[in-house]
């Protein structure tokens, strides 16, 4: 695998977290339909924004990670907080049976424990592949030497090496999450089906806890300020630079003078280093600034990525759901392990055959780069939606002409597994992306940044739905894209137009690749 103990110790416990929130999520649609009697655009709006909260969070939690907390710490309180949180909802869905009539008051205890979850998942996840990837600094504190290239190319290639392997870990955890718990959800029981994503959560800070002796932990300098302190001082600074004509950032000069007390060591990487760590506010909005225009047209492919547990359930259900002959029926939610299964099995093709096969006429050493890697999975998460689009009408013509007889559920595999794959390319680069491009001091903030993103998107397809359907409904008999009745609805409709704005995104993209560097 390449990675020490303590990377592989901290990734089957992502894995163990991907068990408990896929357990939860996959499936959160069908419990708000069923259980809580949501129309179908209710509930995906529901699930849209729950979703896009959570992934918005981390970027306030980060930044207060970063300036005031340690991730160690960060992790230990999130992770109590998000089991607490667990158990709550599990508490929800066990009092249900048995006061099925008090509906707005379970809606409200079911939005309390979800958001809960959120709030601890927001410190949680990024803290814990920030941390995860921490441990890795031992072979960036190699003797360092005039030719750097020599020892940065091994320190990329390990970096990558360990968001690959932390997210093949995460997606085994989510496939156990999306195929086991789903089906014990509809066979067995709510109650049941989320008290066991509790218990792995629970399990999983326990084994946090055990690995205490295996972690390095980075200790901030002293010098390095607070994030929050720093931005007032800097912007005294400016307002003071501006009305007297004249900079008086009394820090500023100290950074000056320290560096050229500093110029005068042999070693000048160690220099540059160590006032790279420093805080300087002006220089980290640059550094934010730089990252937004990818962080925007990543946007669409977020959009999409919320598809399998919203619309692509829904679908399922309106399909042939028996294997063969027998009366066992397929969840519907149940299909999207076979977005994870793909990733799985073709992860660890990538540098087997993929990065050889391609590294032949790319001569690069990754085989391409990251934003190569994540332009090639927008381009399949656009196929995917064409082909989404064309299994819909397929199934809509079938329903029609045939009365009774349904589409196979089985039709829907080849745009999971596109997706799947699209992942392998995309989300890895964007996860190598946002940790790399920022300084060391700021990577919480930069996972943080590539989670927003899928938060953003799921606020923007709560958004889209609520524009979509407002314009589709008809007057006289109230149907529209969305509508409950899978018969009349038409999200094929909505399948090409997300198509077609994701082309035009990916399109954008590959005009900015051709001006952007990397940073050094």
């Amino acid at each position: 695998m390449g990675l020490n103990k303590p990377c592989f110790l901290l990734t089957v416990i992502a894995g163990m977290e991907r068990f408990a929130f896929k357990g939860v999520a996959s499936n959160l649609v069908t419990y708000l339909t069923d259980v809580m009697y949501m129309s179908n655009s209710s509930a995906a709006k529901f699930v849209n924004t729950w979703v896009g909260f959570t992934s918005m969070l981390p970027l306030i939690v980060a930044t207060l990670a970063d300036s005031y907390w340690d991730r160690y710490t960060t992790i230990l309180a999130s992770s109590v907080l998000y089991a607490a949180g667990l158990l709550a909802l599990t508490s929800t869905a066990v009092k249900w049976p048995w006061n099925p009539t008090a509906k707005k008051h379970s809606i409200l205890s079911l939005s309390w424990s979800l958001y809960m979850i959120s709030l601890g998942q927001g410190g949680y996840n990024p803290s814990l592949q920030a941390f995860g990837a921490d441990q890795l600094e031992n072979e960036e504190e190699l003797p360092r030497t005039n030719n750097n290239n020599n020892t940065e190319e091994p320190k990329k290639d390990k970096k990558s090496l360990f968001f690959q392997w932390w997210y093949f870990g995460i997606c085994c955890g989510s496939l156990m999450g999306v195929s086991v718990m789903s089906y014990i959800q509809d066979t067995f029981g709510w109650g049941l089906g989320f008290a066991i994503p509790t218990f792995s959560m629970i399990a999983s800070i326990l084994m946090f806890l055990c690995g205490n002796r295996f972690y390095k932990h980075k200790h901030k300098r002293n010098e390095d300020g607070n994030f929050f302190e720093d931005i007032v001082r800097s912007i005294k600074s400016t307002v003071s630079k501006l009305v007297n004509g004249r900079n008086n950032g009394i820090e500023y000069t100290k950074v000056e003078l320290e560096l050229q007390e500093k110029a005068l060591c042999n070693n000048q990487d160690e220099v540059i280093q160590h006032e790279e760590e420093r805080v300087n506010p002006l220089r980290d909005a640059k550094i934010i600034l730089r990252l937004l225009p990818v962080w925007i047209m990543l946007l669409m492919f977020a959009v999409i990525f919320q598809l399998p547990v919203t619309f692509f359930t829904k679908q399922g259900m309106a399909m042939k759901r028996n294997i063969g002959n027998f009366k066992f029926e397929i969840p519907p939610a149940a299909l999207q392990s076979s977005i994870t299964v793909s990733i799985i099995v073709l992860m660890p093709w990538y540098d087997t055959f993929f990065v050889p096969l391609v590294r032949i006429f790319t001569r690069n050493e990754k085989g391409i780069s990251v934003m190569q890697r994540m332009g090639i999975g927008m381009f399949l998460s656009v196929i995917a939606m064409i082909i989404a689009a064309i299994t819909e009408q397929k199934r809509m013509e079938i329903g029609k002409n045939n009365g009774q007889e349904l589409l196979s559920i089985y039709w829907l595999l080849p745009q999971y597994i596109l997706l799947g794959i699209s992942d392998i390319f995309t989300v890895v680069g964007m996860q190598e992306y946002f940790y790399s491009e920022v300084p060391v001091r700021m990577r919480t903030m930069g996972i943080a940044l590539y989670t927003s993103i899928f938060g953003v998107g799921s606020f923007l397809s709560a958004l889209l739905i609520s524009v979509i359907e407002c314009l589709t409904t008809s007057k006289e008999t109230y149907d529209n894209w969305f509508s409950d009745d899978m018969s009349k609805a038409r999200l094929d409709k909505y399948y090409w137009f997300l198509a077609f704005t994701s082309a035009i995104s990916l399109l954008a993209f590959v005009i900015f690749c051709r001006f952007f560097r990397e940073r050094k």
